[in-house]
């Protein structure tokens, strides 16, 4: 059981290591950019920073849904603080999309991007079943 453990930290920790393009092709961690041409890719999705500071979330080749930014080039940025901003050519902020700050972005099999953060709360897993209860997590 303890070599289990150890085993499963390791891969966790490697898993942390990695860059996100060696790790997985769908996610972004904190710091990694989109740069045109490059995109985030689960089952027939495409979330792609294309040419002329556009990013396009697409299925089956179709678009979906799509931001036009200002500027010839631009790249997408999940910043160190968790923010997921495009910059354009000249490294200025073209737009920031409100979200909360969070640790991961993901593209996932239905489709949606998500931005998961830390939790805000969790159900105790000591609790009954029969009356789950929501705790704040203390932060």
């Amino acid at each position: 059981m303890a070599a289990l453990v150890t085993l499963s930290a390791a891969a966790v920790l490697l898993g942390l290591l990695l860059p996100s393009a060696m790790a997985n092709n769908n996610v972004l961690l904190r710091g990694d950019k989109l740069f045109p041409g490059e995109s985030l890719t689960e089952g027939t999705y495409e979330f792609i920073m294309q040419d002329h500071c556009m990013l396009v979330l697409k299925d089956n080749g179709n678009e979906v849904w799509s931001f036009q930014g200002n500027g010839r080039s631009c790249y997408a940025f999940f910043d160190t603080d968790g923010n997921f901003r495009i910059f354009n050519e000249n490294g200025n902020m073209d737009n920031e999309f409100n979200t909360i700050p969070g640790s991961i972005l993901v593209l996932q099999p239905d489709g949606h991007v998500v931005i998961y953060s830390v939790p805000i709360w969790t159900i105790p897993e000591d609790e009954p079943r029969n009356r789950k209860m929501a705790m704040v997590t203390k932060h």
